[in-house]
């Protein structure tokens, strides 16, 4: 990617984080700045390898990001996918609007959705893993992120393409392949 694209996108972006569970306030990590690392590691180096016109372009780029807990992503998960249970990461990507790439060619920002990850699930998966919360945090933002970057993982060439993208911007964030199985 040319430099100046790179740059933009360091520049031109909005992470809105919303603190729905106080259980979020007493992580022994820095939200905040891990999202804007994640963000930025993400979109720089989808850019590098796909083609994706307003990466590379001067609009911010805008991301909703919910910390909540079991209870509110379980009824999301309910009435948006039908499926009766908790889950550790939601994502709303606007890019699956039809209307999606006249609006990116139009508007001076350009929202790309809502991701929601709860914490108790974040938790309980760190736990299982054991994983720190911090590593298991930034892997689900990844995760979001790809997804409202029209990533997805329901063939299994999708799941494989997505999943080496998830591990190498963890890599360049000196996070271990989550993948991996440890004996």
């Amino acid at each position: 990617m040319k430099n100046e694209a790179k740059k933009n996108m360091e520049m031109n972006n909005t992470f809105n984080i919303i603190i729905d569970d106080d259980a979020w306030k007493n992580c022994d990590f820095e939200v905040y700045q891990i999202a804007k690392n994640v963000f930025d590691a993400v979109f720089c180096y989808v850019a590098e390898r796909e083609e994706v016109d307003f990466l590379s372009s001067e609009q911010n780029i805008v991301v909703n990001l919910s910390l909540s807990n079991d209870t509110e992503i379980h009824k999301l998960n309910k009435e948006f996918r039908n499926i009766d249970k908790p889950t550790n990461v939601l994502s709303f990507a606007n890019i699956d609007d039809e209307d999606f790439n006249n609006y990116a060619k139009t508007s001076s920002e350009i929202e790309l959705g809502d991701i929601i990850i709860a914490f108790e699930t974040l938790s309980r998966e760190a736990a299982e893993k054991k994983i720190s919360l911090h590593n298991h945090f930034a892997h689900l933002l990844i995760h979001g992120l790809l997804h409202l970057l029209g990533f997805d993982h329901q063939q299994d060439d999708e799941a494989e393409y997505m999943e080496n993208f998830e591990i190498n911007i963890l890599k360049q964030l000196n996070i271990d392949n989550p993948y991996q199985e440890y004996n």
